[in-house]
């Protein structure tokens, strides 16, 4: 069992840190610089643990390859991804559909991307007060986003908080 202490000691001795991170990717935290931009150990970190990529080099946070790997359990890890990658659509739908949070993070443009939105609120539905103006006024997504969490109909467009269907979903008929 490897701590954080123990690879701090072995920070630069890279068969040391590939043990560790094979048990814990968050110990990539106490590797030196250089392994923290090493791709093949980054990778394996975030294969581990996807919160690994906090640890990463900025340099590998701006590699697709890294951030799709690292999405693939923890979508949030987005929030750790270059700008560039953070306007990346199919990186944002993946990330999306295991955590909507990420509508947060991703680019001004996929905040308006129908898909990309769409995906996050089914995930979080609350998080549709992050999407733009044009999406929060469309009838679907407000409906997905109700359906997911009902508070999400304080951030939807006043026009469709007044929709018989919506009204519907926030008070279901008895039965």
């Amino acid at each position: 069992m490897y701590t954080i202490d123990d690879v701090k000691e072995h920070c630069n001795d890279r068969e040391y840190v590939e043990k560790a991170i094979e048990e814990d990717g968050l110990l990539l935290d106490a590797a030196s610089s250089e392994l923290k931009d090493d791709k093949e150990l980054v990778m394996k970190a975030v294969t581990k643990d996807g919160g690994a990529l906090e640890f990463a080099s900025t340099r590998l946070k701006a590699d697709k390859e890294i951030l799709m790997q690292a999405v693939e359990k923890k979508g949030w890890v987005l929030c750790y991804a270059s700008d560039a990658l953070k306007a990346d659509k199919e990186l944002a739908l993946k990330a999306a559909k295991t955590d909507g949070q990420i509508l947060y993070y991703v680019s001004k443009e996929l905040r308006d991307d129908y898909d990309v939105v769409l995906e996050a609120v089914r995930n979080k539905g609350l998080i549709v007060k992050y999407a733009s103006k044009r999406l929060r006024s469309d009838k679907t997504i407000a409906k997905e986003a109700i359906k997911q969490d009902k508070r999400a109909f304080d951030f939807i467009v006043p026009s469709l908080r007044k929709d018989e269907e919506i009204k519907t979903i926030i008070n279901p008929p008895e039965e």
